[in-house]
């Protein structure tokens, strides 16, 4: 069965434009048929439609399933974005797909990509959610200067993972289960000693993703990897 994206689903039982053309023009659903939503919340609604109309559709909620979390913890990734917008969006379906909780990005020094509209990530993000039969959808933020981000609160474990000298244990030996986690990924060019320092100065832990020199994008994801397999439920 399809899954269609509904945020207001709860207050307003109708999809939204775009999901009701896919459903109605695509699918040719129609009065009668059940189909399956989710409010990117943590439920799953079983519905029948109810009106078709044009571009609108309405349905009738007849079940309400919440869904458990598949991790513990609030689990962040901050990332550079890449200068190729392809890879962005290649790292956010892959993330949502195997799972996690909110996404950053971060205008770093070396950065060479200084401006992202987030709107396309977000699409990518919620048919990720879809496919992957997930009832919760990441948080997608825009970009914050990397300065500014290190020095917000945040109640859990904190990590940079970079690529200068020096003692770094690897993320899996020193992430704790169950905790809240983020981790920052740098550009192409690495964060700079400058950023690091910083981090550090906040509380950020250095740590290494292993020994392969990793793009961005693929050292962006095998952090969400490790989050995700060490807060299994």
């Amino acid at each position: 069965m399809h899954v269609f994206y509904t945020p207001d689903i709860a207050v307003s039982p109708e999809l939204p434009e775009e999901e009701a053309g896919h459903c109605l023009r695509v699918l040719r659903l129609g009065i009668g048929d059940e189909v399956m939503l989710t409010d990117g919340k943590g439920y799953f609604y079983k519905a029948v439609i109810s009106a078709a109309t044009g571009k609108r559709c309405q349905v009738k909620v007849v079940e309400t399933i919440r869904q458990e979390a598949f991790w513990n913890g609030h689990l962040h990734l901050a990332m550079a974005p890449t200068k190729n917008m392809d890879r962005i969006e290649w790292f956010a379906e892959k993330a949502t797909e195997i799972g996690f909780d909110e996404l950053t990005f971060l205008n770093c020094r070396f950065s060479e990509r200084k401006v992202i509209k987030t709107e396309r990530v977000e699409k990518i993000v919620v048919s990720a959610v879809k496919q992957s039969l997930k009832a919760s959808k990441p948080i997608v933020n825009e970009m914050i200067d990397f300065n500014k981000f290190v020095q917000k609160e945040f109640g859990g474990q904190k990590f940079i993972a970079h690529c200068y000298e020096g003692e770094k244990p690897l993320l899996k030996d020193v992430l704790v289960p169950g905790e809240d986690a983020l981790v920052l990924i740098g550009p192409e060019g690495d964060f700079s000693p400058e950023e690091v320092k910083k981090a550090e100065e906040a509380g950020f832990r250095a740590i290494s993703l292993g020994k392969s020199r990793l793009r961005t994008e693929t050292a962006a994801l095998v952090a969400v990897h490790i989050m995700n397999l060490f807060n299994q439920k």
